[in-house]
């Protein structure tokens, strides 16, 4: 159980996030949502500690994740890893060793100098990829790949942290609807199939409605909204959104899954 309790992240006068609390429940599909500014961002890189909060705090299976430090604090960063908007890849290195990042938290720093890599985690990186239809590309350059491959690139990254928790930010702002819906289908692979926790920042709301279980609504850093997607109804979306609903209501940047099986993912492969 991920537990949040008053979390406030200030920068000077202005509080990013205010006082959020919530608790978030081990397999869940969570879509944070909200404005742009809302601290939907800010709020899942305190979770992962990337952002230090000014008060509150955050619990993890009873542990007090804002205390730790050193190695606890980077084993937590692997405990939850996080999917960036920009994929921070390596554009240099190829798809596998960006893959084999995710295994650093579990590896002595001279090997990790020396991209030593294990076999068994050359293999489990390989399996990984292949879980996306992304294996035939290991030899190749990141920055050689798509916009949806690279992500589906970063996912495989994370899924080898061997993670509890998933944290997205927005990780398809940048995609058109075609890799929008490989991402977002990647995603559910990974939370129906592993039982891994994802909780993942959305601006459309026709995607949070369609992929979560649970909204978190956020406006001006606080939590304005927490509920199934059935319970968001458009009054509130609108309310929630202000001047950007007519932009985020009304338009259809991802399809319903099928049905409640795993997605299928051999249309994976991204132009």
């Amino acid at each position: 159980m991920l537990v949040v309790e008053g979390l406030t992240c200030r920068f000077g006068t202005k509080a990013a996030v205010d006082n959020a609390s919530f608790s978030i429940a081990p397999g869940s599909f969570v879509g944070v949502i909200g404005r742009s500014g809302a601290g939907k961002s800010t709020l899942l890189r305190m979770i992962n500690r990337l952002a230090e909060p000014s008060e509150g705090r955050i619990l993890f299976e009873g542990v007090d994740v804002t205390a730790l430090r050193g190695k606890d604090l980077r084993q937590w960063r692997a405990r939850s890893a996080m999917i960036f908007q920009q994929f921070n890849l390596v554009g240099r290195l190829d798809v596998l060793t960006n893959v084999l990042m995710g295994r650093l938290a579990d590896m002595p720093s001279w090997r990790s100098l020396t991209q030593l890599w294990p076999e068994e985690d050359r293999a489990l990186a390989m399996s990984a990829l292949e879980q996306f239809d992304m294996g035939s590309l290991a030899a190749q350059r990141a920055d050689q790949l798509s916009g949806g491959q690279q992500q589906r690139v970063a996912i495989a990254r994370a899924l080898v942290q061997n993670p509890e928790i998933i944290l997205a930010d927005e990780p398809i702002a940048s995609l058109d609807p075609r890799n929008t819906r490989v991402v977002m289908d990647a995603l559910l692979r990974i939370n129906k199939h592993f039982g891994i926790t994802v909780i993942c920042n959305l601006h459309s709301l026709d995607l949070a409605r369609n992929y979560c279980d649970r909204l978190i609504g956020m406006s001006a850093g606080r939590v304005v909204f927490d509920g199934a997607p059935a319970k968001l109804t458009d009054q509130i979306a609108r309310e929630l959104y202000d001047l950007e609903a007519n932009e985020v209501m009304g338009t259809t940047s991802g399809e319903a899954p099928a049905d409640s099986t795993i997605p299928a993912l051999g249309t994976a492969a991204a132009a």
